[in-house]
């Protein structure tokens, strides 16, 4: 039996990448603070279970309390595959380094670092008899200094560091699970329009990212939901530890 653990599934990429897994005949625990109906009947629709975790990412307590609960639940199924998206993040605080608070750093890497690192290595960990396939979605901002996006781009190259070294560890000690990250691009979502409505000042690349969206340049998340579960669910075809992105596929 295959099942899949998706982050921040209320909407978005997180919604559309669960919804491909349900009609790609995969039930799915969802995680995220709010749930998403729609998910509930897509999964009726497909024969499938989908299940929604409250969880808030940005509460250690809140994780560790949910990871346990779905570790509860897998060992009671006859799973052999599970498959790991962690696609919850944040953007804020976009701003210049030197404004951001230390509070502000912590609840930042707590959700885009800390909670997919502490998710993955668990479950993997957890794993006797299934195959676990881990997806960490990063960006292109893990690659380039971006004014502004010291939290944000700093926190997605700590993520690829991660499973790239997750991924080499594996390869030496147990190859039956593979993880990858993967950079979904520019998308028409709500990150985009919080992106949009920042003060030059803190993010000086503002007036870049409000053309994407006036010369419709911005991906659906559909589309890029699509490509991303056809390369998770083409297990012999993963390369592991590898940065895919979605330029490569469109």
């Amino acid at each position: 039996m295959k099942y899949a653990i998706v982050t921040g599934v209320s909407k978005g990429l997180g919604a559309s990448i669960a919804t491909y897994l349900l009609e790609s005949g995969i039930h799915v625990f969802g995680l995220s603070r709010t749930g998403n109906d729609g998910l509930y009947v897509t999964a009726s629709e497909n024969n499938m279970q989908y299940e929604h975790l409250s969880c808030d990412l940005s509460s250690k307590e809140s994780l560790i309390e949910t990871v346990q609960m779905i570790q509860e639940q897998l060992r009671k199924r006859a799973v052999d595959k599970l498959y790991v998206v962690n696609n919850a993040g944040v953007v804020e605080p976009i701003q210049r380094a030197t404004k951001i608070e230390l509070e502000d750093w912590y609840e930042h890497y707590q959700v885009n670092v800390f909670s997919p690192i502490y998710i993955l290595s668990t479950l993997i960990k957890d794993a006797e008899d299934v195959e676990v396939y881990g997806v960490n979605i990063t960006s292109g901002a893990a690659e380039r200094a971006t004014y502004g996006w010291s939290a944000y781009g700093s926190s997605k190259a700590s993520l690829n560091m991660f499973t790239k070294t997750l991924a080499l560890e594996l390869d030496h000690t147990d190859d039956k699970h593979k993880v990858f990250a993967f950079s979904p691009g520019i998308m028409d979502t709500d990150m985009q329009a919080q992106i949009r409505k920042q003060d030059e000042d803190a993010f000086r690349d503002v007036d870049t990212f409000r053309k994407y969206k006036e010369t419709e340049a911005l991906s659906t998340t559909h589309q890029v939901a699509s490509i991303l579960v056809d390369i998770l669910t083409d297990e012999v075809g993963i390369e592991n530890g590898k940065i895919y992105s979605v330029r490569d596929y469109l």
